[in-house]
């Protein structure tokens, strides 16, 4: 099925590309802004009727509603589901929101030829890497690293962390990318390596 207005072409196509690109939706003043519209009102009616033709599905949380695309539509074709990774419970516990993000197929596709998850970024740690708080890091879950991978690890079966990895004999590194953190050093059966950061999604910020 295919959007009935050029409107509502319009309105679907940049919601698609936002997605694609960013990980999440536009807020009906972006799209407005994006396609010359005035009125929040009058994107809320093209976005209404998107819905009822089964290309759009919205949902409200929190006094807020949030868009995302139909599994059936045709244009959901172009994008990826990409679920949050797991996290164990006494490490921190999975990623509070379980909605997957979505993002352009060629970009997953040509990040790994193994599924990809996505990471919320929690700190500033690598900041010197620009990775950011809050970004989300697009990882390849695997047991192993090489030097310099950036990696996301258990620590002691405790804390998770977003960090450079370099081996040093029966040791690991786990080496941030800010001066105000500090290394952690621990012994291999410490450590366990369970992502390879493969790319990044920059925060809405």
């Amino acid at each position: 099925m295919h959007a009935r207005t050029r409107r509502q072409r319009e309105v679907l196509e940049y919601i698609t590309e936002f997605i694609a690109e960013r990980g999440y939706e536009p807020s009906y003043q972006q799209i407005a802004r994006a396609i010359g519209v005035s009125s929040k009102a009058g994107i809320a009616k093209h976005i209404s009727a998107l819905e009822n033709q089964g290309l759009l599905l919205r949902s409200r949380e929190n006094g807020s509603f949030s868009l995302n695309l139909h599994p059936k539509s045709p244009i959901s074709d172009l994008v990826s589901e990409v679920p949050w990774l797991e996290i164990p419970e006494s490490a921190g516990g999975n990623e509070p929101n379980d909605d997957p993000i979505f993002i352009s197929k060629a970009i997953v596709e040509d990040l790994s030829t193994k599924p990809i998850h996505a990471f919320r970024v929690f700190d500033d740690s690598m900041i010197n890497n620009q990775i950011c708080e809050d970004d989300i890091a697009l990882v390849e879950e695997r047991k192993f690293a090489r030097d310099r991978d950036c990696v996301v690890a258990i620590v002691a079966g405790e804390e998770a962390v977003l960090h450079s990895y370099h081996r040093k004999g029966g040791e690991i590194e786990l080496r941030p990318a800010n001066e105000d953190y500090e290394s952690i050093i621990l012994g291999a059966d410490k450590i366990e390596i369970i992502a390879v950061m493969r790319g990044l999604i920059r925060s809405r910020i």
